[in-house]
């Protein structure tokens, strides 16, 4: 009984730490004083409380330096890309069509947006084109990181918003001395696709601290879709020579296109990017008491994208013979060949504008991130540790699309030149000079962040001593966004789209506790509460609780409620238009990409969601070196701010839904001139799913080995109705059920070699119900140390040259690259001197 009574007072002292700052202050005269209290502790991701050790009841997977070099990784995006519980569709190097040269992580396929990304603990700015949702990762060069934590769990209990379905650190290099050169790169073996990069890292210890300072360059070149056996040709209803009402001029008749245009030969499955980057990081003593920390991070990138020639659409009107004004004359020929005008009197005049060339995407960014903190330890009982830190964050952005076609004056053009687009011989260099501009586009993101908080030991109980942590933070976000002024005025070709800007703020407070209610039962609870400018309030709450149940077993569970606010582009975005792939039901239009009107909403409300993990490690104690995890987790969205299914919509309202043609602004005969993707509030996510790790170092036959393998199982994605397990698309991207990474090194004092692959399993295409076969790829890869200064590593990826797996309705190439690997086989290397 004596036992249980102490079990339930711990039980009640934990809660009651939980949910009332008071109870530290009222509970300080009880404190003893801990002999482990000179131990060192340590930062955990997803806890704010100082630790002995790396255990929690969350799962955190770790990637350290060594296995980003032995991988042969060159960016951020693409070590956490191939992760097993990556899915969805992030945005990267092979996303050539709409992506602004930005880089992205989709941590269980949730969403960019819903993964919050940080670096050293602190929060980075969102970046990209402007009043950008998530992190550009392109501003993180490889050569800064120490290691990569992916917290697995809902941490907004511990963060805030965008924490939902977990979070990214990503821990730079520090306290680090001496002088370190290091040279990667690659390139395809057929000799494309290059890339390299080359960082200098500089350190140096004085007395009471600690410099260091890098810098780094990066180089990736193109690869083009028409380089590719695989890619099948394009056939674009847009040609060169001009179409009207969908028939072209031969001679002086109009017939049927028979051919289109083939656009693969101008389009990159991997997109070219340089990036500058100058880092540091700094940990000085001011006295025996408080230590400033600080680091400093500034990335330029300068990337492209290449597309086809502008598509460009015009309505004309029409005119009888002998009438004047702004309009073509409706010739006996064109009606021969069986040219109508539609309702209006109009007639659609399409044309690829090879003329003018290419539409070359550019972008050149600045980011900027400075952090910079005190910390001391107040002598208090067992001692007081607090932090109070700084986080200013800015993104800068011009963008360019070369040779845009303006619409108005192309219409113009054609009234007053009505031969010269008709007879399908090349343009004069004037019309082209007059139709064509180049577009421009400024955009931005500011971020600052004040935080403080305190942690320490409240008060013993038998099994320990009850750790906590108390914060508060303050953080403004703003952003804009300013298309260009012919784009703002409707008169492009491509998509009209409005300005975004505007900001908000929030205030947080927050609190942990650690409570070991035995010697094997621990609880971790967290409590949150978040104030924002734009819609109120919200609070959050995490409760975790780890059992050691043998000295090689222990079980861990997470229960968390978690939010995102509704930021700067989803509360301000102007209308914009994207041209989406998608299956029209009626068969009315010419192409597979269809413009679609993506409107925002400033009433939008925090999304909430309700998260669950549940899992054991299990390191045997009969076999050294050998761990085991295994986690079954759960997350669950309410309130979802998302867009709509937008081919759902439209088979919906082919089937005779009223309500979704209205929704979508589709008439029930199929005229999609004026479709429509709302963003709302009434989308949900619910996903669950297994992980399994295993991980294996052990001496035989002389060699030092590790083994490791790393498997998601999905059990089920379901958003706003749609189930998406098992599936692929070019709007959403994949979802196979099974992803796995195995990995076996072995080596022996100066030298290592390992062999990898990467499974990803069979899924089905969500539009057409094609099955789409699995796919393994294999990497291998070796190192050498020639001295303690020197040392070399040498790898393949995609050793036997996987091509990657047809999709009918994918997004590029008639697959979707942000799931498969399109470039091929790789061949990379690096060198290391320290100094």
């Amino acid at each position: 009984m004596q036992s249980s009574s102490k079990l339930a007072s711990a039980i009640k002292l934990g809660l009651i730490a939980s949910v009332s700052t008071t109870a530290f202050t009222v509970s300080n005269s009880a404190i003893a004083q801990d002999e482990s209290a000179n131990v060192e502790r340590i930062s955990v991701t997803g806890s704010r409380i100082q630790r002995q050790d790396m255990e929690t009841a969350s799962p955190v997977t770790v990637i350290d330096a060594g296995a980003i070099r032995a991988e042969g990784y060159t960016s951020v995006d693409e070590i956490l890309q191939a992760q097993p519980a990556m899915a969805g569709m992030a945005m990267g190097s092979t996303t050539n069509n709409g992506s602004d040269g930005v880089a992205q992580v989709d941590l269980r396929g949730m969403g960019s947006s819903r993964t919050l990304v940080l670096l050293n603990g602190r929060r980075m700015v969102n970046s990209g084109s402007g009043a950008d949702s998530a992190v550009d990762l392109n501003t993180i060069p490889v050569a800064m990181i120490a290691r990569v934590e992916i917290l697995k769990d809902g941490a907004s209990a511990v963060y805030g918003s965008d924490a939902i379905a977990g979070v990214v650190n990503i821990i730079t290099k520090k306290d680090f001395e001496g002088f370190q050169v290091d040279i990667n790169g690659g390139a395809t073996d057929k000799s494309d696709g290059e890339n390299i990069e080359i960082s200098a890292l500089y350190g140096f210890n004085t007395d009471t601290g600690n410099y260091t300072f890098g810098a780094a360059y990066s180089d990736r070149g193109g690869v083009m879709q028409g380089d590719r056996d695989w890619v099948e040709p394009g056939a674009s209803s847009f040609v060169p020579g001009g179409s009207l009402g969908g028939k072209v001029k031969e001679g002086d008749e109009w017939v049927d296109r028979t051919e289109g245009y083939d656009y693969t030969k101008d389009s990159w499955l991997q997109t070219p990017n340089t990036r500058y980057s100058l880092f540091a990081n700094a940990t000085q003593e001011l006295g025996n008491d408080m230590v400033f920390t600080g680091d400093l991070l500034y990335t330029k990138r300068k990337s492209k994208q290449m597309m086809a020639p502008q598509p460009a659409s015009v309505m004309l009107d029409v005119c009888e013979t002998g009438q004047t004004g702004n309009c073509i004359e409706y010739t006996q020929a064109m009606k021969d060949g069986g040219i109508t005008p539609d309702d209006n009197g109009q007639l659609e005049y399409r044309r690829r504008m090879t003329d003018a060339g290419n539409r070359i995407y550019e972008q050149d960014t600045d980011t900027l991130r400075v952090s910079g903190g005190l910390a001391g330890t107040l002598d208090v009982h067992t001692g007081i540790d607090w932090d109070v830190a700084y986080t200013y964050g800015s993104n800068k952005a011009t963008t360019w699309v070369h040779n845009s076609i303006n619409a108005t004056k192309m219409e113009q053009s054609m009234y007053d030149n009505t031969d010269d687009w008709f007879n399908g011989d090349p343009l004069s260099d004037a019309i082209i000079n007059d139709v064509s501009y180049l577009e421009t586009t400024d955009g931005g993101n500011d971020q600052h962040t004040v935080s403080g908080v305190i942690s320490g030991e409240a008060f013993d109980l038998d099994a320990g001593a009850v750790a906590y942590a108390i914060g508060a933070e303050y953080r403004h976000e703003s952003g804009y966004y300013t298309p260009d002024q012919v784009i703002q005025n409707g008169d492009g070709t491509a998509a009209q789209q409005d300005p975004t800007d505007g900001s908000y703020s929030v205030f947080s407070v927050y609190q942990e506790v650690s409570v070991p209610f035995t010697d094997k039962l621990t609880g971790e609870f967290a409590l949150r509460f978040d104030d924002y400018s734009t819609f109120g309030n919200a609070s959050t709450w995490k409760i975790g609780l780890t059992y050691v149940a043998t000295d090689d077993l222990m079980l861990r569970t997470v229960a968390a409620t978690g939010f995102r606010a509704p930021n700067v582009s989803e509360l301000y975005g102007g209308n914009v238009g994207s041209y989406d792939y998608l299956n029209d039901p009626w068969g009315n239009e010419q192409d597979p990409q269809i413009l679609v009107n993506y409107t925002s909403d400033e009433d939008l409300q925090a999304e909430t969601s309700e998260s669950y993990t549940a899992g054991l490690v299990y390191s045997p104690s009969y076999v050294d070196g050998m761990s085991v995890t295994l986690d079954y987790w759960r997350f669950k969205i309410k309130d979802a701010i998302s867009r709509l299914d937008v081919q759902a919509g439209l088979d919906s309202c082919y089937a005779g839904d009223a309500t979704a043609c209205e929704t979508f602004n589709i008439t029930p005969g199929g005229d999609l001139s004026n479709l429509t993707n709302p963003l709302t509030n009434v989308g949900y996510q619910d996903t669950s799913g297994i992980d399994f790790n295993l991980a294996y170092n052990f001496e035989g036959l002389g060699l030092d080995w590790k083994i490791n393998n790393d498997l998601t199982y999905l059990l089920e994605f379901e958003q706003d109705g749609v189930d998406y397990t098992g599936t692929i698309g070019g709007m959403f991207g994949g979802y196979a059920e099974v992803k796995n990474n195995f990995s076996i090194q072995a080596g022996q004092g100066d030298w290592s070699i390992m062999y990898s692959n990467r499974y990803i399993g069979e899924m089905t295409d969500i539009n057409y119900g094609d099955e789409v076969e699995s796919v393994l790829y294999h990497n291998i890869s070796g190192m050498y140390h020639f001295s303690d200064a020197i040392s070399a590593t040498l790898g393949v990826k995609n050793l036997t040259d996987v091509e990657p797996v047809m999709v009918a309705s994918g997004n590029t190439a008639g697959t979707v690259p942000e799931v498969y690997d399109t470039i091929g086989r790789q061949i990379y290397g690096g060198v290391s001197f320290k100094f």
